[in-house]
């Protein structure tokens, strides 16, 4: 009888799973190696990690590997549509209702996390009220002191369920308190309440809409008696597909972009280069919108070009006004030409010195605090409002 041989098959070194796998490992490799580099996100609105500089040093001490893997992280292939993914499967599968500090609310809103207020920026509030104050305290019947509220004051059925945000409408009451004892303060939460359908701020930014700049831009003309800017009788121009600074961070899968309009108006507005405290260069004369930023992602930017240190911009009216202020003035002031012969602009992010030679140089009549709550809580250049002049 014949026996039968049974011989034992023989097998690759590697199972088909893993060699499959190796070689989508290399050749997403080698992708990698000639994927086009780039030097910035503008979704992310940051910069990207370059190829770092190789030394010895930094090879032995574990630095050139930390700076390589964060440039491999940057730089990868299709790396716009991996931190989409992760977005979906982070809302979709996991229900996380917060990415990077920001909250994902309902109907598309995006609102900034603040649950708790740091003992630092307590502090750095406290110094700020009494800088307003102690400076408002010398121009009496000269100041209006208008901080903003956020988003989520005004939109609270909007954030996720039960998300434990500060009580800031007590700080708030508070400050307006302080402040009001020296100041006319604007408080436009009961305006902001009710008139929260008509777009006061923007779902995927943390700046209020030119639209509700606008609404408390004619709040201040009521209290000030005078006629606002009429908006029916200019051409207005809309900006589509604004996606903001809170989109950056989250890169909400599902997000919808915002639009507004603006209106193109021929005031001149010069920015100055500051040499010194009172002591201004003319650097560029330019119109109050700068159009090319608005077929960039930081389209907000396009008003009145940014926070520039210090800027004067020819009215229409009659009179001076020098407006203090964050970011969120820059879709305010433009309405203000209608009202004043010169409107003068100051930053202390880019502007070091205090405001009284400022002041009695350029013979301001109205001063004009117009921060967002969240900057005015923690922003450590407010206090340069009451440096003493050191002019002679």
């Amino acid at each position: 009888m014949e026996k039968t041989v049974y011989r034992k098959k023989s097998r690759s070194p590697f199972p088909a799973p893993l060699a499959l796998f190796a070689a989508l490992l290399c050749g997403f490799t080698l992708l990698n190696l000639f994927w086009p580099k780039r030097e910035l996100s503008e979704l992310e609105n940051r910069k990207l990690a370059q190829m770092p500089a190789f030394t010895v040093k930094s090879f032995l001490n574990g630095q050139w590997q930390k700076s390589f893997a964060t440039y491999w992280q940057d730089q990868v292939a299709f790396r716009d549509g991996w931190i989409n993914l992760e977005s979906a499967v982070n809302s979709l599968v996991l229900g996380k209702t917060e990415e990077s500090g920001i909250l994902l609310g309902d109907d598309g809103w995006m609102f900034t996390r603040l649950f708790t207020v740091t003992d630092s920026a307590k502090a750095q509030l406290e110094k700020n009220v009494n800088a307003v104050c102690s400076f408002a305290s010398r121009y009496p019947g000269r100041v209006t002191f208008l901080l903003a509220p956020s988003a989520s004051v005004i939109y609270p059925e909007m954030l996720p369920d039960n998300a434990p945000m500060v009580d800031e409408d007590a700080m708030l009451d508070e400050i307006f308190a302080r402040v009001g004892e020296y100041a006319d303060v604007m408080d436009l939460r009961p305006l902001y309440r009710s008139a929260k359908d008509q777009d006061l701020y923007f779902k995927t930014d943390h700046h209020w809409t030119p639209n509700g700049a606008y609404l408390a831009y004619t709040q201040f003309c009521e209290r000030q008696g005078l006629e606002p800017f009429d908006r029916n009788s200019h051409t207005a121009i809309e900006v589509e597909d604004f996606y903001g600074t809170h989109y950056s961070a989250t890169r909400r899968w599902n997000a919808r972009p915002d639009s507004f309009e603006y209106f193109d108006l021929p005031n001149p507005m010069t920015i100055y280069k500051i040499n010194g405290e009172a002591q201004y260069e003319a650097d560029r004369t330019e119109t109050m919108v700068n159009t090319d930023k608005l077929s960039t992602r930081d389209k907000y930017g396009a008003f009145l070009d940014g926070n520039n240190g210090y800027s004067v911009i020819e009215g229409d009216g009659e009179g001076s006004i020098l407006v203090v202020k964050d970011s969120y003035a820059n879709s305010f002031v433009p309405y203000l030409t209608a009202n004043y012969a010169k409107i003068g602009v100051v930053d202390f992010r880019n502007f070091a010195y205090g405001l009284d030679s400022t002041i009695e140089a350029e013979g301001y009549d109205q001063i004009l605090i117009l921060y967002n709550f969240q900057t005015f809580l923690s922003d450590s250049h407010v206090i340069y409002i009451d440096r003493p002049t050191t002019l002679k």
